[in-house]
């Protein structure tokens, strides 16, 4: 079975994450699922940082994967 993975971009290249999408995750659903977490960490938690959104994304069956990001193509 493939993974489906899901980057979340960053401005700054070391904040880019990259996650693993639970199987029962429609591709839009995803996406909505994944703005919705990071909306309610902001709006809970003005100090936040990507470990609150990790826990929030994890209890929901995400994972985050470790990656290599490699040079800018521009």
């Amino acid at each position: 079975m493939k993974s489906r993975l899901m980057i979340l971009p960053a401005t700054v290249a070391n904040a880019i994450q990259l996650l693993r999408v639970p199987d029962d995750f429609e591709e839009q659903e995803v996406y909505r699922y994944v703005t919705g977490v990071i909306a309610r960490v902001e709006e809970n938690n003005p100090d936040y940082d990507w470990d609150d959104i990790a826990i929030e994304l994890e209890a929901h069956g995400f994972e985050t994967v470790d990656f290599i990001l490699g040079p800018s193509l521009g």
